[in-house]
């Protein structure tokens, strides 16, 4: 059965409260997985192809809540760095290298960060 699509606000996006849910809880890789590259998340031992794909779906989704959330607190950052009124501001190329990105996402990440910082500023 596939899995429902996100309702949209009215801009066409997902609504803001979708961005901050918890994602399902990871299991730590333990250090002697590191050196068997065929161990993940222990399910290279699950047998039932049900138990599977339910935990490789748990996974898949949690990994993408936590890219997300990590983009999330990238952008609020980049916007902090940009922020005007701080004596030592950095510009948008300083933070695209520090980034690794190119000056243009920089720019538009710092924008993003803007407008959580905002949606923020107006929720409390």
């Amino acid at each position: 059965m596939p899995e429902p699509e996100p309702a949209q606000d009215a801009r066409g996006g997902t609504p803001r409260a979708q961005h901050f849910r918890r994602p399902a809880s990871l299991l730590f890789e333990p250090p002697e997985a590191e050196a068997d590259a065929e161990h993940f998340f222990d399910l290279e031992s699950i047998e039932d192809p049900k138990e599977l794909l339910g935990r490789a779906t748990d996974l898949t989704l949690a990994f993408r809540s936590a890219a997300d959330r990590a983009m999330e607190f990238q952008a609020v950052a980049a916007a902090q760095l940009a922020d005007p009124k701080r004596f030592d501001r950095l510009s948008e190329a300083a933070i695209a290298e520090r980034g690794e990105w190119t000056e243009d996402y920089a720019r538009k990440m710092i924008e993003f960060g803007r407008e959580l910082l905002a949606d923020k500023g107006a929720a409390e």
